[in-house]
């Protein structure tokens, strides 16, 4: 099948990166953050008991990056009106993200495919999001999948 909309054009894109985002990583926040997720592990909320672990005080939960965004990369596909489906995340974490960080959160395309679906073609776009603390540590690197039909 020949690519309908992921044209050589429209896999340009692929790197292309969004609007980059520095959060400071607060306290408050990562216990209201475990708290909505239903965690009651101390390691996110109690900073006494937190100390005593190998991580030698609070830690985020794994899922805060979620809470952390960035502007995504505006693909431009010659697409008419379109539907979206979330294809789905692979997470890899690095290293923990602590109160007080500055993490700086980034999305770039990683890839641009298309196929064809019982509903006619389907564009598949895959970001990769970093997230890179004040001393240029990657905390954790996401891979999403979007999918345009």
């Amino acid at each position: 099948m020949a690519n309908k909309y992921v044209t050589e054009e429209a896999r340009k894109q692929i790197g292309k990166v969004g609007d980059v985002r520095t959060i400071e990583i607060e306290r408050w926040a990562i216990r209201r953050f475990a708290e909505a997720i239903g965690d009651s592990n101390p390691l996110f909320s109690d900073e006494k008991e937190a100390r005593k672990t190998r991580f030698g005080g609070m830690i985020a939960p794994p899922t805060f990056g979620r809470a952390l965004s960035a502007g995504p990369p505006d693909i431009k596909l010659d697409m008419p009106a379109f539907r979206g489906l979330d294809g789905g995340s692979d997470w890899e974490y690095l290293q923990p993200i602590r109160p007080g960080d500055r993490i700086t959160v980034q999305t770039r395309i990683a890839d641009l495919r298309e196929s064809e679906g019982r509903l006619g073609p389907m564009v598949f776009i895959t970001t990769e999001t970093t997230y890179t603390n004040q001393y240029g540590e990657i905390c954790a690197i996401q891979r999403s999948t979007g999918i345009r039909y």
